[in-house]
Parts: C-alpha cells; sequence; structure tokens
C-alpha cells in the first residue's frame, strides 16, 4: 500500500504557522506538484507533498465503483488522514491545514475533505470530483463551517465529466462548504492561469 513518503519544502512544520498538502496526479510525483507552490503566496507555510506508491493513488478511473479500486483508495485516505492529524500534534491549528490537488490528487483531495469535514483553511482541487460510480452520501460526515473550496475544471474533460463536477460542489455545499466552481471551455487537461488566479483570491488570500 502507500507508504509515508512525504516530500516536503517551504518552512519546517516547527517554523510554519500553516501547512499545504499537495497531490499530484495519476503518473506524476511528488516533486511535480510541488513545483506548483511558486505560483501560489506560501512563503510562510510547511509544504507536503505525499509520493504514490507507482505515482498512482489507486488503479481504476475515480468513476469506477470504490470497490474496485481498495485497497489503495482506503490507503492513501488513511494516509491524509494520519498527515492531518500529525500537522495538529506539531502545533499547526485546524484552520490552518489547507489542501491542494490535480486530477487524480485533486479526486483525492474532494474525496477526503468530505468524508473527514472540518473546519480546515480551504482546498484547491484542479479538474477532479468526489470518487465512485456515483455520488455516496453515507460516507461524508461532518461540517465545513465555512471552509472556502475551489473546484476548476474543463468541458469536456477526457477523465472529470462536468456533471461530476457539479455533484461534487453541490455535496460540499449541503455540508457547510463556501464552493465556488468554475468550469473552463474546451481548457484541457491542465491548469491555466486564471484558475490560480482564482485559488488566490479565495482560498490563500
Amino acid at each position: 500500500m502507500h507508504k509515508e513518503n512525504i516530500i516536503t519544502a517551504g518552512k519546517p512544520v516547527a517554523a510554519a504557522s500553516k501547512a499545504l498538502i499537495m497531490l499530484h496526479g495519476r503518473g506524476a510525483s511528488a516533486e511535480d506538484i510541488l513545483s506548483l507552490a511558486q505560483w501560489f503566496p506560501v512563503g510562510d507555510y510547511a509544504l507536503l507533498a505525499p509520493q504514490a506508491t507507482n505515482h498512482t493513488w489507486y488503479p481504476q478511473s475515480f468513476l469506477a465503483p470504490p470497490s474496485v479500486n481498495e485497497p489503495w483508495l482506503s490507503s492513501a485516505l488513511s494516509l491524509l488522514k494520519n498527515m492531518t492529524e500529525k500537522l495538529q500534534e506539531q502545533g499547526i491549528a485546524q484552520e490552518h491545514i489547507y489542501f491542494l490537488g490535480f486530477s487524480q490528487g485533486a479526486c483525492l483531495t474532494l474525496e477526503f475533505i468530505a468524508r473527514n469535514a472540518a473546519g480546515y483553511g480551504g482546498a484547491v482541487a484542479f479538474t477532479g470530483g468526489l470518487i465512485g460510480d456515483r455520488i455516496y452520501p453515507e460516507n461524508y460526515n461532518g461540517t465545513f463551517e465555512g471552509m472556502p473550496v475551489f473546484i476548476g475544471s474543463s468541458n469536456p474533460d477526457f477523465h472529470v465529466p462536468v456533471q461530476r463536477v457539479h455533484e461534487s460542489t453541490a455535496v460540499l455545499q449541503k455540508m457547510g462548504a463556501r464552493v465556488t466552481e468554475k468550469i473552463y471551455d474546451n481548457m484541457g487537461h491542465t491548469i491555466i492561469e486564471d484558475e490560480i488566479r482564482q485559488a488566490n483570491e479565495l482560498i490563500f488570500s
């Protein structure tokens, strides 16, 4: 399963006031996602990017039944749970813990926060949605207490249907998140400048 192989950057946790957990996409690496930090005002953050075993968080599409992505999906979710708990034990308050992911990492980000809703600092999902062949509301609990979330995606996107983005936004809003969803026509499976601007204004400002 996923081992605790976490690449860090920014400030050491002991010296930081905030922490950002960054989740890479399928086939990518922790170093790849960490390189995005240069575009965000996170100079006083501890940056933590776990590395997925074999560069993938779960083997099948995020739209497959969750059971076919086990035990990898549960292992990835457990890793994130351990990371957030450890950060709080090290003195980073819950409201100062942030999340950011791209593609498969964005799906994992949204799934984790929905299963563990709380008043975290905020979350950014660049092209992602909640995981499963359908929405499983019984898996989601807690309240976000107004936590800001930005979800950006393309219409169309080869991997992430716009309908799933809409469904995910609705779930998070129902759980008390302040979600800003932005769908870009023919953006492609990438991250664009406007998404970065939105994330900076809505989450990191």
